[in-house]
């Protein structure tokens, strides 16, 4: 096609662009894949190469109208011509003149044509000196721009040159600077020289206004960055963003904590006050430490388990089922158990029980709790309190202090995730005090039922319902445990094991366990039952089975070499070979006297693990009337002494002892084993028999012990220990044991396992006592 000459003027083939306007004198390339506009380049090339370029007012049309094209384009120069894949063509052109659309062709061809008439910019009223002035003023609002924009520049350097006149800077500053296209539009539609200067400067200076507040935001955001503090420069670019882009970008902080709060299982005044909390952390500084400090607080009060419970297994029948498979013995607890099962099962409710079991260690206190977790189907959590002096450890730190926590027992409930779980507080006997606080004190709240529903701890400032909880606290003795305290839980005794306990314990639990410890199962070791029992009896003395435990691992691990190193398959165990392994008795048992001897008799003592006798020895020799006392006797044991001589003394015509043997004879009350500290009233009738007998020279039966406390009359007093103390007696072969007639009650809560082949005789007072005693 030629270009012909109307009376308007010129027909140019017509691109129509993109969001792009074309200046002149400006250079650039772009991209072509509409068909008309392919068609009016190779018409063009056909001709002279020119086109008039057009952007369009709307992006999105794909076939515009005359309606839909800015009138005024530009008339370019087409360059080069490169064809692209997928039926791109790639057009390098060059600016030559500003034009006016007057009429639109979009049938005629198979591309757009248009009547065109070209156009200058009117310069009509500015005179040179007027000119060189607003080239001036633009070439220093423009240096003005290009400080805030320093890549632009660069490109800046290479197009504008000294020699320009004011309209080819204007152009070529609209041509590089990055603003929308319709702006730039304004600026080529401009047909007088001033008007450009004036829409030119205003552009550049509203950018100028706008990067300098970006540049200002920027610096008021690094202001508040502290160094190294990397998570809040991303808060706060991301919080940037987000302003930017009108909020629509990931949850804040804030909002993932209100999230929580709606899903949280807790009391309307609890998630108050949360609410308020996150109010308040929303306002503070992230840069400050008080920040960090609300927001652990924050998180620490929504993973609270507030009214979150786990559902309790009531069956009856199950629980037992757990507990006598995991325990031996131990019924008084297991009963315990069960009775506050039934009476969950009846009502529905029923507040928890908070249990001490007390007893000697090794006997299974700890590990009962973590059955009787199981069987209720609760959670479980441990706090060990042993050697716990600062009360802090109990309620918390206060808030106001740097590091503060919550206390152990509501870090449990936490851990715990549920508000109703089993916390086995261990070792409750040995918790001490200093001068930060009496922690016995704290525990008075935790542990009583009327207190704890509303329990504060200090860190978490909000009441905790602690009645949920099933507390079982342990301990080895009540002695050192405050009577206030003791008041407020169900103490159940936990006596130490019997030898045939002990044989059960070990033969169903403790050698399964240590075979499959030490790699010995599947019927590579057999161990007699014979060989547990000596194990027992001459290996051992303790109440409860952690030291049987580990000579039944000690002979497993010695089996175990002898399997790998010597090839012994099947490796049976007995009393015969036992010693191979476990070296010589360390134990001996202290039997019954085989016959009936002058000032010699036997006691019953108690010891932490367990029961013992006590051969108390009297030797009678001339003296000044003195007492001497040997073995290591404690203070109460040497009064004892001393009341059962003057007792003596006392009936000394009934048993026809002169009035002066007291001042010529000496009295030696001796108790072997003197390395070993014995203290107690229990031996007050067993000294006083052994010096009567003494004195009498009456002999005194060899199968009998005796024990209970003495007073200044001859009377029996109970005394307490009865099961060790009969268990001792039975081990050692005594066939009569002589207690207090008080002590009945307790005889009778001990099982027919100890009692059996024991003659029991319950004496009031030391006539009955002497009437069994001498032969």
């Amino acid at each position: 096609m030629s270009q012909k000459k109307t009376e308007t003027g010129m027909v140019y083939p017509v691109i129509a662009l993109r969001g792009i306007t074309v200046f002149p004198g400006m250079i650039l390339h772009f991209d072509l894949n509409r068909k008309k506009s392919i068609a009016a380049v190779n018409a063009a090339m056909q001709n002279n190469q020119e086109v008039v370029v057009s952007c369009q007012k709307q992006t999105d049309i794909d076939e515009p109208g005359m309606e839909d094209l800015y009138p005024e384009s530009t008339i370019v120069e087409i360059k080069q011509v490169t064809k692209m894949p997928g039926n791109l063509m790639r057009v390098l052109v060059e600016g030559k003149t500003r034009a006016t659309i007057e009429k639109l062709d979009t049938c005629t061809h198979k591309f757009y044509t248009a009547v065109v008439t070209p156009f200058w910019e009117e310069q009509e009223g500015i005179t040179e000196a007027e000119e060189i002035a607003m080239l001036r003023v633009t070439m220093e609002t423009v240096t003005a721009y290009l400080e805030h924009f320093p890549r632009i520049a660069k490109t800046m350097e290479n197009q504008i040159q000294e020699s320009m006149n004011l309209s080819q800077v204007i152009d070529r500053v609209a041509a590089n600077i990055p603003i929308p296209y319709a702006k730039k539009q304004q600026i080529l539609s401009a047909y007088h020289l001033k008007d450009r200067f004036e829409l030119i400067n205003k552009i550049l200076l509203e950018e100028i206004d706008i990067a300098g507040i970006r540049e200002n935001l920027a610096e008021e955001i690094k202001n508040k960055v502290e160094k190294n503090q990397r998570e809040y420069i991303l808060r706060e670019q991301l919080s940037y963003i987000r302003s930017e882009l009108n909020g629509e970008d990931s949850l804040t902080e804030t909002e993932i904590f209100i999230q929580q709060l709606e899903a949280l299982q807790a009391d309307d005044e609890i998630k108050e006050k949360i609410r308020k909390e996150i109010n308040r952390y929303e306002t503070v500084s992230h840069s400050s430490a008080e920040s960090s400090v609300e927001r652990t607080y924050i998180e620490t009060l929504l993973e609270m388990p507030w009214n979150h419970v786990s559902e309790d297994n009531t069956d009856i029948e199950h629980a037992k089922e757990i507990l006598e498979r995991n325990h031996y013995g131990m019924e008084k607890v297991k009963e315990r158990i069960l009775e506050f099962l039934a009476v969950r099962q009846m009502t529905d409710s029923g507040d928890a029980p908070i249990i001490c079991l007390v007893g000697p260690p090794g006997t299974g206190k700890t590990s009962i709790a973590k059955s009787v977790a199981e069987a209720l189907g609760k959670k479980y959590q441990r706090i060990c309190l042993g050697g716990v002096r600062d009360e802090a450890e109990i309620r918390g730190h206060r808030r106001t202090y740097v590091g503060a926590m919550m206390g152990q027992v509501a870090g449990a409930i936490r851990h715990a995730k549920v508000s109703n779980p089993l916390i086995l507080l261990d070792e409750i006997d040995k918790v001490s005090n200093d001068y930060k606080g009496d922690t016995f004190s704290a525990l008075l709240e935790v542990l009583d039922p009327d207190q704890n529903k509303h329990f504060r701890d200090h860190y978490i400032e909000l009441p905790l319902d602690l009645s949920r909880v099933l507390f079982i606290a342990t301990a080895n003795t009540t002695s050192t445990i405050p009577r206030p305290l003791l008041d407020r839980m169900e103490v159940i005794e936990v006596s130490g094991y019997t030898e045939n306990e002990k044989f059960h314990i070990a033969k169903e639990h403790l050698v399964k366990k240590q075979l499959l410890v030490n790699g010995m199962g599947s019927g590579r070791l057999k161990l007699a039952d014979r060989a547990i029992k000596d194990i027992i009896l001459y290996y051992t003395k303790e109440a409860g089975v952690r030291e049987l435990e580990r000579k039944i691992g000690t002979v497993c691990r010695k089996c175990a070499r002898e399997y790998l190193q010597n090839g012994r398959e099947n490796i049976k165990v007995s009393s015969l070979n036992l010693g191979d392994y476990l070296g010589k008795r360390i134990y001996l048992l202290q039997m019954a006297n085989k016959k009936n001897e002058i000032g010699i008799v036997r006691g019953l003592a108690w010891t932490q693990v367990g029961g013992d006798t006590l051969e108390i020895e009297v030797n009678i020799m001339p003296g000044k009337g003195e007492i001497v006392l040997t073995g290591q006797m404690g203070d109460v044991m040497q009064e004892s002494a001393v009341i059962g001589l003057s007792y003596i003394r006392s009936v000394a015509s009934k048993y026809k002892i002169g009035q002066d043997f007291f001042k010529k004879n000496d009295v030696h009350i001796h108790i072997p084993e003197g390395a070993v500290p014995k203290d107690g009233p229990s031996a007050g009738i067993t000294m006083a028999t052994a010096m009567l007998s003494a004195i009498t020279k009456r002999k005194v039966d060899c199968k009998l012990a005796m024990t209970g406390e003495i007073t200044l009359r001859g009377r029996v007093l109970p005394i307490g220990g009865l099961k060790e103390k009969l268990l001792a007696a039975k081990t050692a072969g005594i066939k009569k044991v002589l207690v207090s007639s008080e002590n009945k009650k307790d005889i009778e809560e001990i099982s027919a396992e100890i009692t059996d082949g024991i003659e029991l005789v319950y004496v009031t007072c030391m006539e009955d006592v002497l009437a069994h005693a001498f032969v």
